[in-house]
C-alpha cells in the first residue's frame, strides 16, 4: 500500500478478498481494511479498483499524480490477472516527450497491478488523464482475479482516445522500455528519423515541443500504426 511517502508491504491470504490480507506495521500484524480503517480512510469496499497499465502502477507516479492536486496517498495497490487486456502503446506523445502505455485487447492474460481509490483520488487520477477514458471492464470479458485467487469487482481502466500502435506487419506493438520502444519506431521509419533524430535522446528531446508533437501524431497514422480501439473506448464509464 502507498501511504504518502512510503509503501508498505501486503500479504495476499489465499481465497479471500483484498480486504482481509495481512499488513505488518510497527511490529503489529493486521487486515488492509484494519488498517484503513485506523487511518480513518476509506475501506475496500468503498474503493474503485483500477486496472493500472503503463506509468500508474509506479507508487512514485500515483503519489505525484494525487499530491498535484492536493490529495493524500493512501492506495492499496495489488497484484491480479487480467484476461484479455496487454499493455500495448498509445498512438500519441507525451509533453516530456514519452510514447505512453495504452490497454489493448487480446486473447492474452497479462499480470498487472490493481489500484483501489477512494472517490478523491479517482477524481484526482481522472484529472491527470486527458488522453485517455475511463472505462469499466465487463466482467464477462475481462474478469479479474487478485492474486490470491478471490475475483475483483468489475475494475475500471482507462482507455486511449487515440488508439494503439502496430507494426508495418499490423501486429500490436508491446510496452517496452522507452528506449526501446523509441528505438523500434526510429529504425522503421525515415520520415519520423528526419523529424526526430536518429536516437531515442533526440527523439525525447525534440517530442517535447508541442508542433514535433503534433507532426508525430499525424504521422502515424499516415503510415497506417494506428488502429483505434472500439471495443474499449465503447464501454461504460460507470
Amino acid at each position: 500500500m502507498l501511504l504518502d511517502n512510503r509503501f508498505i508491504p501486503l500479504r495476499p491470504v489465499p481465497h479471500l478478498p483484498v480486504g482481509q490480507w495481512i499488513v505488518c506495521r510497527d511490529g503489529a500484524t493486521v487486515t488492509l481494511d484494519g488498517l484503513l480503517q485506523s487511518l480513518g480512510a476509506s475501506g475496500l469496499s468503498a474503493r474503485h479498483p483500477v486496472v493500472a497499465v503503463g506509468s500508474n502502477a509506479s507508487p512514485g507516479q500515483v503519489r505525484r499524480k494525487l499530491l498535484r492536486h492536493s490529495v493524500r496517498p493512501v492506495v492499496p495497490m495489488t497484484l491480479a490477472e487480467v484476461p484479455g487486456i496487454i499493455p500495448g502503446v498509445s498512438a500519441h506523445v507525451s509533453r516530456p516527450g514519452y510514447v505512453p502505455a495504452v490497454p489493448v485487447e487480446a486473447a492474452e492474460v497479462s499480470r498487472l497491478f490493481v489500484l483501489w481509490l477512494d472517490d478523491d483520488e479517482l477524481a484526482a487520477l481522472d484529472r491527470t488523464e486527458p488522453n485517455y477514458r475511463r472505462r469499466r471492464l465487463p466482467a464477462e470479458r475481462h474478469p479479474v482475479v487478485s492474486a490470491s485467487g478471490a475475483p475483483l469487482p468489475r475494475c475500471f481502466v482507462y482507455v486511449g482516445k487515440h488508439g494503439h500502435l502496430v507494426d508495418a506487419h499490423g501486429r500490436t506493438r508491446r510496452l517496452t522500455t522507452q528506449h526501446d520502444l523509441i528505438r523500434s519506431l526510429l529504425d522503421e521509419s525515415p520520415r519520423l528519423r528526419r523529424l526526430c533524430g536518429t536516437t531515442p535522446k533526440s527523439f525525447i528531446a525534440r517530442a517535447q515541443h508541442a508542433a514535433v508533437r503534433e507532426a508525430i501524431y499525424r504521422l502515424f497514422p499516415a503510415e497506417r500504426l494506428v488502429r483505434p480501439q472500439p471495443g474499449l473506448i465503447g464501454l461504460p464509464g460507470s
